[in-house]
């Protein structure tokens, strides 16, 4: 019998071992929970359904099925003027009311057939040849400075105009009249008879410094008023051949065709010069921009309103920087001061005996480093002021006063 016992005794062994193991790595299969703890932890980083953004948590219900983590989902908020985005809608709010949009027409008379133009066709025609009238319009901007109505904008925008008419923000249109231009700023003052006017405010244009924001309000190619924004790029600009008087602020915000003689204003909203210009390759804006400071316009607006005119200072006299050759060849030690290129006949340089050729190196006691900004000091002292002026001649220093005449107004084209 034992000989048939013993080939069963191992088969048996072995089923019970593999019967232990299976229970040991399986207490499931018994119907109890294992009491040893789960290893499959979440990630300390990962967050709850309860502390996820956005997501809501979900509500108990008679089901046990245990709820997964929630993505992390951020949330779209919209944007807000007093929340934590930054918005320059205020600023807007403040100055673009107060930025108009200038329409200005004037009519012209020219031959009716191109021939007119020959003088052999011409001869049988004589004076009397049929002419015929053309309307041509041009729109820049302009900005409300007073609540009487005053207005500031270039001249260019409304050179040899017969008729202005601006257009409000608020949908209000008028005629406006001109009282005055200063084609050696490119700036003109206009008036306008309406109630209830929005006023900017004014900066201290000194104050302004590269880096500041800078929001350009205007009405490019005549969509609309548009704001762009960018920084101011450089201060007192110069040498652009722009105008007689130069001291650009230079800005990187979107100006186009439309935009001469509107806003340039602040992160707060008041006005840090006039639009005037751009340097451009393309006719467009390339981020290189130029206004008129609003200190130098306040100067000229009260002045056009008191006197009709812009008053200057003016010695008579044309200069020329003076280079390091010019200094050479005038026995200076260095390049410093301006060379007399003309006198007008008459004029007050001519009168105190200054003559072509003179090297002027100081006025008033303070040096010449630069022609522009010694004829813009000079412009600003009031006719009639006696003005002590330095300058050498064959290699001698002598001193003179000269009595600062008026600036005579340029020939109108």
């Amino acid at each position: 019998m034992r000989r048939f016992v013993m080939p069963l005794i191992w088969p048996v062994i072995s089923g019970v071992l593999l019967a232990v193991i299976l229970l040991y790595q399986f207490p499931g299969l018994l119907g109890t929970e294992s009491s040893q703890p789960s290893t499959n932890t979440a990630p300390p980083s990962e967050p709850t359904a309860s502390e996820a953004p956005g997501v809501a948590t979900p509500q108990a219900s008679g089901n046990t099925a245990v709820s997964r983590p929630a993505p992390d989902l951020q949330e779209a908020k919209p944007l807000s003027r007093n929340g934590g985005t930054v918005s320059y809608a205020s600023a807007v709010d403040k100055a673009a009311p107060a930025v108009v949009n200038v329409y200005s027409s004037r009519v012209v008379e020219r031959e009716q057939h191109p021939l007119m133009s020959d003088p052999f066709f011409r001869q049988f025609f004589g004076e009397d040849m049929p002419r015929r009238q053309r309307l041509l319009s041009s729109l820049g901007s302009g900005v409300i400075v007073s609540a009487e109505g005053y207005i500031l904008t270039n001249q260019h925008v409304i050179r040899g105009a017969d008729q202005i008419q601006v257009a409000l923000r608020d949908g209000r249109e008028t005629l406006a009249r001109l009282i005055g231009t200063d084609p050696e700023s490119d700036l003109a003052v206009l008036k306008i008879d309406l109630e209830g006017l929005p006023v900017i405010r004014l900066s201290d244009s000194e104050q302004v410094a590269v880096g500041d924001v800078s929001l350009a309000i205007g009405n490019p190619f005549g969509v609309g008023q548009t704001v762009t924004m960018g920084i101011i790029s450089a201060t007192g600009r110069n040498h652009l051949g722009l105008s007689a008087y130069e001291d650009f602020i230079q800005t990187d915000a979107a100006i186009n065709p439309g935009n001469s003689g509107g806003a340039l204003v602040n992160a707060q909203g008041a006005l840090v010069g006039i639009n005037t210009a751009i340097f451009s390759r393309s006719g467009g804006s390339q981020g290189i921009g130029f206004a008129i400071p609003a200190n130098l316009a306040r100067d000229i607006l009260s002045q056009i309103i008191t006197h009709g005119r812009v008053i200057r200072g003016w010695l008579g006299i044309e200069v020329q920087e003076i280079t390091a050759n010019l200094a050479t060849s005038f026995g200076l030690n260095a390049a410093q001061g301006v060379v007399i290129a003309n006198v007008v006949p008459g004029g007050p340089g001519a009168e105190a005996g200054l003559q072509p050729g003179d090297v002027m190196t100081a006025i008033d006691g303070k040096p010449i480093i630069d022609p522009r900004v010694a004829m813009a000091d000079i412009a600003e002292i009031a006719p009639g002021t006696r003005l002590p002026v330095t300058y050498i001649r064959g290699g001698e220093r002598h001193s003179v006063e000269v009595e600062v005449g008026e600036r005579p107004r340029p020939q109108q084209a």
